[in-house]
C-alpha cells in the first residue's frame, strides 16, 4: 500500500484508490516506422507468391514431346514435390499478401495479435522448409537426369524443369525473408507484448 504524501503547502495527499488507466500511446514516427515495417513484409510476401506461383505453372506445364516418347513432370516424384509444394506456398503467400493489405489499410491484424503473431511465425517456418526440401530433392532429379543423359535428349523439358527449381529457390528466400521479419515480430510480441517493435 502506498504512504500518504504531502502536497507543497504541507497538506496531506493521499493516492486515489482507483489505478489510473494509462492509454496505449504511439508517436507518429513509431506509427510511420511499423507502417514501413508492414510494406516491406508485404513486399516479401508478394515476391515469394509470384516466385513460387510461377515456379508451379512451370513445372505444372512441363511436358514435352510426342505422345510415345513424350516425358512430363509427373513421371518424377521430385519433380511432383516441387509442384504441388509450390503451389502450396504460392496460396498460403496469396492469404499473407491479403492479410498484409488488411494490416496496412486497417491498423488491424485478421486473427487476435496473438494468434496472428504466432501463426504468421509458424507457417513461415513450416512452408520455406517444405519449399526448400522440395527443389533441393527436384536439383538432385535434375542433376541425376543430366548425368543419365535424359536431358540433352529433351532439352526443353530440362530448361522448364530448372526454371521452375531456381525459381522455387527465389520463392524460399523471399519467404525466408518473411520469416525473418515475423520471427522478429514474435521477439517483440514477447518483450512488450504487443507486435509493434517501437
Amino acid at each position: 500500500m502506498r504512504t500518504p504524501e504531502l502536497n507543497r503547502n504541507g497538506s496531506l495527499r493521499t493516492p486515489s484508490p482507483r489505478p489510473r488507466i494509462q492509454s496505449q500511446f504511439h508517436s507518429t514516427v513509431s506509427v510511420q516506422k511499423n507502417r514501413q515495417f508492414n510494406i516491406l513484409i508485404l513486399i516479401f510476401r508478394f515476391a515469394a507468391f509470384c516466385s513460387s506461383l510461377a515456379s508451379a505453372i512451370f513445372m505444372f506445364a512441363n511436358f514435352h514431346g510426342s505422345d510415345s516418347d513424350s516425358v512430363r513432370w509427373y513421371h518424377f516424384d521430385a519433380f511432383r514435390f516441387v509442384a504441388i509444394a509450390a503451389a502450396i506456398v504460392a496460396l498460403y503467400s496469396l492469404f499473407e499478401v491479403g492479410a498484409s493489405v488488411w494490416e496496412i489499410s486497417r491498423g488491424a491484424t485478421v486473427f487476435p495479435e496473438l494468434v496472428q503473431v504466432w501463426f504468421d511465425f509458424s507457417h513461415d517456418q513450416v512452408f520455406a522448409y517444405m519449399l526448400l526440401s522440395a527443389v533441393s530433392a527436384g536439383t538432385a532429379l535434375a542433376r541425376t537426369l543430366r548425368e543419365r543423359g535424359t536431358y540433352t535428349v529433351n532439352n526443353a523439358f530440362c530448361v522448364q524443369s530448372d526454371i521452375s527449381v531456381a525459381l522455387g529457390f527465389a520463392g524460399f528466400m523471399f519467404l525466408g525473408f518473411s520469416s525473418l521479419l515475423s520471427g522478429f515480430r514474435v521477439v517483440c510480441f514477447i518483450l512488450n507484448g504487443s507486435r509493434f517493435h517501437m
